[in-house]
């Protein structure tokens, strides 16, 4: 779950308990270009304030005279239709002969946001399921990613804790990495336990922890949702870090170097960790796309790609893989390369 959906759920949570009514509109179907995905979420509060986006704007003003005039979600959930004509199209916003269909409901104590929030809260995957004629929500263990499925009859949504990413090492490289990713609206965690890379690390919103690698990740709690970026060149830190997060549920596990230097690296983890080799084969090294750039940032937006590509479920050819980064990216890593 993205942070502006996962803001919509707390404003919600908050607006119930102030005492004021709360409506929860999801995008459920879109036709042509949408600036929304299928799943995002924005909550109208009963006199007109809003949280989150499921357009450019026209939706949403449209939505809180709904709203505030009583005139949508009264008793039971609904489906409202935005763009099935020209007129409509041009004044939302939406593409000629584009279509977005939203589900709006009223929200009360009946509909499960807290258990939401609390599951996420907890690096669970959980399922809500909304019946429309009826507004009940029903709410337990899910599978997966987020998504959402609509019949016109009920809605099944998945919901799931934002996506993280833990780097190994906070040199200049790393820097990029977590600009990038937090981007891309990842929760970035910076392992280091080295002094003078820590007190040097400033990019702001990245946690920073100076615990050991290995007790990072087993620590932070790994899950479907989360990966692993190995930087320091050095194999006491990445190494540790691989050993835990290869046997963990992340959806992605990464290592920068040679091929020379990964083929090494896969030998050691083989060898004195005894790693079979469906663990290995979860190993992206040298890691990052082939895009053909070499300075830090052009490396990072490389890791970044490969990350994306593989939470999408990409099938990636060798062609396509394989960033080969050697110790000159970081000029302090030059003799811990190995």
């Amino acid at each position: 779950m993205d942070s502006v959906d996962l803001d919509v759920l707390k404003t919600s949570s908050k607006w119930l308990r102030e005492g004021h009514g709360a409506y929860l509109a999801t995008v459920v179907r879109t036709w042509g270009s949408a600036p929304r995905p299928i799943g995002a979420m924005t909550v109208i509060r009963d006199d007109g304030m809003v949280t989150g986006s499921v357009s450019g704007g026209c939706v949403e003003d449209d939505l809180v005279d709904k709203v505030k005039s009583g005139g949508v979600a009264v008793t039971t959930p609904e489906l409202v239709v935005y763009g099935v004509t020209r007129e409509q199209a041009e004044r939302f916003g939406l593409p000629c002969g584009g279509t977005l269909e939203l589900v709006v409901e009223r929200l009360g104590p009946g509909s499960g946001i807290e258990d939401l929030i609390g599951a996420i809260g907890h690096h669970q995957v959980v399922t809500r399921r909304l019946d429309m004629a009826s507004g009940r929500v029903d709410i337990k263990p899910g599978r997966g990613v987020d998504g959402l499925e609509f019949d016109g009859t009920v809605m099944t949504t998945v919901h799931g804790p934002r996506w993280r990413l833990l780097l190994i090492g906070a040199g200049q490289l790393s820097r990029f990495v977590a600009q990038f990713a937090q981007a891309l609206d990842y929760q970035v965690i910076i392992c280091d336990p080295r002094e003078e890379y820590a007190e040097g690390w400033d990019v702001p919103g990245a946690m920073l922890t100076r615990a050991m690698p290995d007790d990072v990740v087993r620590d932070i709690g790994m899950d479907a949702h989360t990966a692993v970026v190995a930087a320091t060149h050095d194999p006491k830190l990445d190494d540790m870090a691989l050993l835990e997060a290869l046997r963990s549920p992340a959806f992605y596990v990464g290592a920068i170097g040679s091929r020379l230097n990964n083929h090494k690296r896969r030998q050691r983890l083989s060898t004195h960790f005894d790693m079979t080799e469906a663990e290995l084969d979860r190993l992206h090294g040298p890691v990052g796309l082939k895009l053909g750039g070499k300075t830090p940032a052009e490396i990072a937006l490389s890791i970044l790609a490969e990350m994306t590509a593989v939470r999408y479920g990409m099938q990636l050819s060798k062609a396509d893989k394989g960033t080969v980064i050697t110790a000159a990216v970081d000029p302090f890593a030059c003799s811990a390369a190995a």
